[in-house]
């Protein structure tokens, strides 16, 4: 097969498609950036959970003089030395806690003073109204379950509480823009895949003679096809490279510059640049692929060889 022909036929088939040509790289482009995203979305959440469920940790309240007349689980009164004693002991010897640190209702008082030191309600708190805790750190935090079990209900103990549910709110919320955007992406899949085989159509009825005589020169099917196929994937590849430069370009001006998340939310723990470039390369080669093989399949309808 001479490169030089297969070549000028795919110049020829682009400059008389240039248009649908053009609808076919905007439409990959965005349906590749779409799939990118949502990759790259994917890996947010995970790097989030990784980051987050391990500093999290579970909170056992224990009663305190207030709750003992307004919680019916402090119905017994306020939690003693011996109570809280037996508690932390009791945790130390399960093996999925790592570590138990007893705040006190002075440190708690101290903590919600730096933090709502500004509102109203702060100024009407008084030390003795916070509960003391025990914060547990476990070492998988998937376990939680255990610990509340065991403990909730105990005397002395008002509530035994998740920080995990604090941030699974945050966490469904971004599954659920990552689904939106799949959803969104295999729309743009179809919309690319159905102008792939228009454009390969039309570019081979309106080249039927050539094809025709390539045919009864004894060409093969593979000869005949291969600049179809090569039109699609040079589309394709534009606009996969195009997908590549909006995923490159949503990362710095979204993270870093423009908007710079990074420093405007200093808690969230944003993907790196290796995890951004490292779905580049899965981009290109999907954009390189998926016009192919709808070419081919196309081909082998409407190309009658």
């Amino acid at each position: 097969m001479r490169a030089q022909f297969v070549l000028s036929e795919i110049g020829v088939g682009l400059r008389r498609n240039l248009t649908m040509t053009f609808a076919v790289i905007v439409s990959v482009a965005l349906s590749l950036a779409l799939f990118g995203g949502a990759l790259l979305m994917q890996e947010q959440v995970k790097t989030m959970k990784d980051y987050w469920y391990d500093k999290v940790n579970v909170s056992i309240f224990l009663c305190n003089k207030t709750d003992a007349s307004t919680s019916p689980k402090c119905s017994k009164g306020a939690v003693t030395t011996q109570q809280r004693e037996q508690i932390q002991a009791d945790l130390k010897k399960m093996d999925i806690v790592e570590n138990v640190i007893h705040e006190k209702a002075e440190e708690a008082f101290a903590h919600y003073k730096e933090q709502y030191g500004d509102t109203a309600i702060a100024s009407v708190i008084t030390p003795d109204q916070m509960q003391e805790s025990l914060r547990v750190k476990l070492k998988d935090p998937e376990k939680y379950k255990v610990v509340a079990t065991a403990f909730a209900g105990r005397d002395g103990v008002e509530s035994v509480q998740d920080q995990r549910s604090i941030l699974e709110t945050l966490f469904n919320m971004m599954r659920s823009v990552n689904y939106a955007a799949v959803a969104l992406m295999l729309l743009m899949l179809v919309i690319a895949l159905m102008l792939i085989i228009n454009t390969v159509r039309v570019s081979a009825f309106s080249r039927r003679r050539e094809t025709g005589i390539m045919r009864l020169v004894g060409a093969s099917s593979f000869y005949i096809q291969m600049p179809f196929i090569m039109e699609a994937a040079f589309s394709g590849l534009i606009g996969g490279a195009f997908a590549c430069v909006l995923l490159v370009a949503g990362r710095y001006f979204l993270v870093d510059h423009g908007l710079n998340l990074a420093e405007q939310m200093p808690l969230v723990n944003f993907i790196g640049w290796d995890v951004v470039l490292a779905q580049l390369p899965l981009v290109i080669v999907i954009g390189l692929l998926m016009p192919s093989v709808a070419a081919f399949i196309a081909l082998r309808k409407y190309l009658k060889v």
